[in-house]
């Protein structure tokens, strides 16, 4: 476990974090992260959620820490170990491929085409400024990237679609740039060209969310851990009727 400065976190930052857990033992933390905060790091001046786990700290000073990261607009399960060796142990695991993350989306457009299969894509990272994007390039780019996701319609109408997706590997914004490769870019999307608007009215922010993670204990065994579906992407899930 890295040693760092203990952050000082306010009586409500402290509750709120620990309302978002899902599930919690002696080697795992499993939260529910809500849209609009930082997994780690980032320009915003405010506390990420790498800060709060200060929240869970024991007498001797050790934290929890973050095995892997969500986009800041994305909510949903997130995975943590509490101890070097739990953190060691799910390291590996996300690396070897052993941990299956499912996501759903809401896409503008209707249903992709076909409604379901593989996106096989590779991408790059471009840097402008201080702000960092994917881009799909050819497989022999000297910068490329193998990315791999699958996913499925879940429903649909002329206008929009729910769409369940599982990434094979880990690439930044993967998800989102192979499904704005296909033409069903995600709904609040601005980066990769998702509609603000849908269903006449606004869309809040992305609508992307970790809906599921089934991982390795490290005591053995497998953990499936699902985050609820939040109410700003119910709504805009009902106000298009998918």
């Amino acid at each position: 476990m890295k040693t760092r400065a203990p952050v000082q976190l306010s009586d409500e930052e402290i509750a709120f974090v620990r309302s978002r857990v899902l599930f919690e033992d002696a080697q795992v933390l499993v939260l529910d992260k809500p849209a609009g905060l930082s997994s780690q790091g980032g320009r915003i001046q405010a506390h990420t959620l790498d800060d709060l786990l200060w929240a869970f700290a024991r007498s001797n000073g050790k934290r929890p820490e973050l095995v892997h990261r969500l986009d800041r607009d994305t909510s949903g399960v997130i995975l943590a170990g509490q101890t070097k060796p739990a953190l060691g142990f799910l390291g590996k695991a996300i690396q070897g491929r052993r941990v299956k993350k499912t996501y759903l989306a809401l896409v503008g457009g209707g249903a992709p085409e076909p409604r379901g299969g593989d996106i096989r894509l590779a991408l790059r990272r471009e840097e402008i400024g201080r702000e960092a994007w994917m881009r799909p390039c050819p497989d022999d780019h000297p910068d490329a990237q193998a990315s791999h996701s699958r996913y499925r319609t879940l429903a649909a109408n002329d206008e929009a679609a729910l769409v369940e997706l599982s990434p094979e590997t880990g690439r930044m914004h993967q998800l989102r740039v192979h499904l704005a490769a296909i033409g069903r870019p995600i709904l609040g999307d601005v980066r990769y060209g998702g509609a603000l608007t849908a269903g006449a009215g606004a869309v809040p922010r992305l609508m992307l969310h970790a809906s599921r993670l089934d991982f390795p204990h490290p005591e053995g065994d497998r953990k499936i851990i699902e985050a609820p579906v939040p109410a700003d992407m119910v709504e805009v899930r009902e106000r298009l009727g998918v």
